[in-house]
Formats: structure tokens, C-alpha cells, sequence
């Protein structure tokens, strides 16, 4: 199950194939509308998913581990926005209401870490305000957390002045009441990446844990066929100021995995934090 993307044509389209298997691909175009069959009924062999939505899969035993190609990562600096004339800025969001499509989605783990590491935030001290729940059965979320009716728009309650700031992920408009509250976000983002070296991971891809072990030969080419598909189908890969954002490999994703992990454990979104040789387990194996 993966998104069909310029990388993933390739795979989908038939046009890659391998000597070893055949892919038989869900008919699935964004696998955000999958992720809930993959972590409740453990439904694919494969799959592309959420970091966070992994690690709260894995907390709960499911039978997945990770593949080292990150499918889809982003800087997120530019992801928080308040209203123009509001006087916020990083350093001051005690008592601040902020809203988002789910506590537990990916964007908002990497901007509250980003908050608490750069900015001394403090979890609890803000309301954070959820439309949905966990694509994961059984996640309780921490107090700090109320619920939002999901059928309100984000970016409306912000500008009606219902929240202080928002989470948005994807696109927002162009309203010049709304701004990114992190100031000249582009700019911090690259200063960000200077000091840490990490990419920030939305999607990685997640094997079968039965497979990874009884199959190492299957893993290895999965992941070689996946970097040729990328290759491939994105004549221009991602990037952001010659960064590449979809990197692969153990060492490549290995900061950004420790420091989500990290991320997700100190906001309680998982109950401890995970080394990579946990998360990865037979496919470090596999692949080394």
C-alpha cells in the first residue's frame, strides 16, 4: 500500500518489476486513507506510513518494522500559523490555544518538539485542541489534549479568533490576515538543519516483520526497487535549497528516527523511546 506519487509510478505502472515477486499494490492513491487498516487490521505485507503513526503501531505491538526510505519529509517550520496582528511569537505560547487535525499526526510532533527543543515551550502549558483521534486503537491522549469538532476549519476558527494558532500541514491560503508565527520560517528551517542534520520524515515505508525475517533476500530488493523507482520516476527529487528531502538508508534517516522517537515519547504519544535497532529489527539485519 503506498501513494501513487512520480516515485511509485514506476512500481505501479508494472513498467519495474523483479525476478524474486510481484507487487500487488492496494487501490490506494494517498495512503493517509489507509493507515487505519494498516495499523488496526494489519492488513499489507508493505506499506507506506506516518513516523508517528509507526511508533504508536509498534508500541502497540503490531507486526511491522521499518525500511530505511523515507517516502515523503518536509521542514515544518512554516506548518504553524496565527493571525497577522497577533502579538505570538515561539518564546511566549503559555496559555495559547492551538488547534489541529490530530494530536497525533506526524507535522504537529516534529513543531512541539521543534517548540520545547528551540524555544523552552512546555507541553503543558498550552491547550492543545484535536478534531480527531489516533489511527491507532486504544491511544489515550495525554490531559494537556481536548477535542475540536471536525467538522470546523481550521483556518476559520483561527481567523474568527476562536484559537490562537493553528497546524496545518498541508497548504493553507494566501488570507493576509494569517502568518507563520515562527518568523522568516525558510530561514530557521535551514539554520535548523545547519545544526541537527536531519530532515524531518512525514511517511516512511514498513515491512511485515514475519516477512523481513523469513525473506531477508525479498527486503533487499524491495529497497533496491524502490530507490530505482524513485530514480526513475522523480526526474527532480524533492529538495529544499539542494537538501534532499526523501533520504534513504540506515545512516541517512537514523537522526531524524532518533529524534522523532524521542519527540513522540517526551508528548506522550508512545510510552518510551525506541532504538533503531528496535524499529528496524530484521531489516537492519537484511540490508547490512
Amino acid at each position: 500500500m503506498m501513494g501513487t506519487y512520480p516515485k511509485t509510478d514506476p512500481l505501479k505502472q508494472n513498467t519495474l518489476t523483479s525476478r524474486l515477486f510481484d507487487l500487488d499494490f492496494a487501490p490506494v492513491d494517498v495512503a493517509q486513507k489507509a493507515f487505519k487498516a494498516l495499523v488496526r487490521e494489519s492488513k499489507y505485507d508493505v506499506a507506506e506510513v506516518a513516523i508517528v503513526t509507526f511508533l504508536q503501531a509498534f508500541a502497540a505491538e503490531k507486526p511491522y518494522v521499518l525500511l530505511p526510505f523515507v517516502m515523503n519529509g518536509n521542514f515544518h517550520h512554516k506548518s504553524l500559523i496565527c493571525r497577522s496582528d497577533a502579538q505570538l511569537d515561539p518564546r511566549n505560547l503559555a496559555g495559547r490555544r492551538i488547534a489541529m487535525r490530530a494530536y497525533t499526526q506526524t507535522t504537529p510532533t516534529w513543531v512541539r518538539g521543534i517548540l520545547t527543543d528551540d524555544y523552552g515551550m512546555r507541553l503543558d502549558s498550552v491547550q492543545w485542541l484535536s478534531q480527531e483521534g489516533a489511527h491507532v486503537a486504544g491511544y489515550v491522549e495525554p490531559p494537556w489534549v481536548q477535542q475540536l469538532d471536525a467538522s470546523q476549519s481550521l483556518e476559520q476558527m483561527l481567523i474568527a479568533g476562536e484559537v490562537d494558532a493553528i497546524m496545518a500541514g498541508g497548504s493553507v491560503s494566501d488570507d493576509p490576515r494569517i502568518r507563520p508565527l515562527i518568523p522568516n520560517p525558510k530561514e530557521a528551517a535551514l539554520a535548523w538543519h545547519a545544526r541537527h542534520q536531519v530532515v524531518p520524515i512525514n511517511h516512511m515505508v514498513a515491512v511485515r516483520v514475519e516477512l523481513a525475517k523469513a525473506r531477508p533476500d525479498v527486503v533487499c530488493e524491495l529497497f533496491r526497487l524502490l530507490q530505482e523507482s524513485r530514480r526513475v520516476g522523480e526526474k527532480k527529487p524533492a529538495s529544499a535549497d539542494g537538501i534532499d528531502l526523501q533520504p534513504f538508508g540506515f545512516e541517512a534517516v537514523r537522526p531524524a528516527v532518533e529524534m522523532v522517537t524521542r519527540f513522540a515519547a517526551q508528548q506522550q504519544l508512545i510510552p518510551q523511546q525506541y532504538s533503531i535497532e528496535k524499529l528496524f529489527g530484521p531489516v537492519l539485519q537484511a540490508l547490512t
